[in-house]
């Protein structure tokens, strides 16, 4: 595997972006450990910094992302990994997690997707 450049943490940004449409559907952290599950697993695996542990997206939910390719960028401090998406990517229940579009005073001004499950069924 090559060398890695992560934050003082160990951590570093993995962008997450649907294969057919590039649609940035979220933003999560990886690890050392991460990163090899994914390449093991061919799903995508991140470190939660609020809950301190790993995780393999959609355990809980069933919403899953299917590793189709992982890049990293030139200074190797942030990957992106373009996935299949099976259900939504959002625990709010919509498909991507950028949904508030915001207004020039920085208030969300709009919803830009509508709910494709709820969260409350699901979590």
């Amino acid at each position: 595997m090559i060398k890695f450049k992560f934050d003082q943490n160990g951590l570093m940004p993995a962008i997450i972006q649907d294969y057919k449409n590039d649609e940035v559907l979220m933003l999560a952290y990886v690890n050392e450990n991460a990163i090899k599950q994914m390449l093991k697993i061919g799903k995508t695996c991140f470190y939660s910094r609020s809950r301190k542990t790993y995780w393999i997206k959609g355990e809980t939910s069933g919403h899953i992302q299917q590793i189709k390719t992982i890049s990293t960028d030139c200074d190797r401090d942030t990957l992106l990994i373009q996935v299949k998406q099976i259900g939504g990517a959002c625990h709010l229940g919509y498909r991507s997690c950028f949904v508030h579009q915001l207004d020039s005073k920085g208030k969300i001004k709009k919803i830009t997707q509508k709910k494709i499950f709820d969260p409350q069924k699901v979590y």
